[in-house]
């Protein structure tokens, strides 16, 4: 696509491994075209947009710490049958884990980060032994903040949407949640609740239809203009890398449907 002339726009994950991406790179130095991601956890839910503002503006501090959970339904009559071919859709840390990886990057105004550790495992899926339906890593960031991440196949048929997706953001002068789709156990509450604490006070604020999706707009006069203000090409390349390398370095600590792992101490 970009070979011919035109910016690229995909979903997440962009890439499944390290040689993809170094392709991606080549032909952007070659053409000067555009490689966006769909980061929809954070660029397509408002209270995680409010959040990114806050903390430009200083609402916590320097942010130390990002704790993100990123529970999935996994629905698995409506899933084509490359979603369980880890070799096609890259291994959970690499496929909803990068949703994660972007978020600490964004938040904590990383450029680069270390993969401290991470592990995989199938622990209820034994009819499908490509798929990883339980992922967890841990970042540190170029800033010196940290990061926990979990990722799972795991929502309850009872809960009221996909998954319960929460963030939790440490700053030095105080701290912010995010519940975004759902509120747990308040019926009609719907989603898109950030709760804030500072040195101000203490607030809840349920954010839906009040914040928008600059993301896009921004994407649109980014292409016209040849400017970077939706999102840079180093940062989506960046929690691309982040998340192929959390995957590749990933301990696996069950397979087919819940066989423990022999794990070297």
């Amino acid at each position: 696509v970009m070979k011919h002339g035109k910016d690229y726009f995909t979903d997440k994950t962009p890439f499944t491994s390290m040689e993809h991406l170094a392709e991606a790179k080549a032909v952007i130095e070659e053409t000067g075209k555009k490689y966006m991601v769909y980061f929809s956890e954070r660029l397509h839910v408002e209270s995680a947009v409010a959040a990114g503002d806050m903390i430009d503006k200083g609402a916590i501090g320097k942010v130390v710490q990002v704790i993100g959970l990123g529970p999935h339904r996994l629905s698995v009559e409506s899933r084509p049958d490359w979603f369980f071919n880890k070799e096609q859709y890259g291994g959970i840390l690499c496929d909803i884990g990068s949703h994660q990886v972007e978020q600490f990057l964004h938040y904590t105004g990383s450029t680069d980060g270390t993969i401290i550790s991470s592990s995989v495992a199938n622990y209820d899926n034994a009819d499908h032994p490509g798929l990883e339906d339980f992922g967890q890593f841990s970042v540190v960031g170029n800033t010196g903040a940290s990061g926990y991440h979990r990722v799972d196949w795991f929502t309850p048929d009872g809960l009221s949407t996909w998954g319960d997706g929460r963030t939790f953001i440490l700053g030095t002068e105080g701290f912010i949640e995010l519940r975004k789709y759902c509120n747990l156990g308040i019926k009609g509450a719907g989603g898109d609740h950030l709760y804030i604490a500072n040195g101000e006070g203490e607030e809840h604020m349920q954010l839906a239809g009040k914040v928008g999706f600059p993301f896009f707009g921004q994407l649109i006069r980014d292409c016209i203009d040849r400017t970077e203000t939706a999102m840079t090409q180093a940062h989506a390349f960046k929690a691309a890398e982040l998340c192929i390398e959390a995957q590749e370095k990933a301990i696996v600590l069950a397979s087919d449907g819940g066989r423990p792992a022999e794990i070297k101490k």
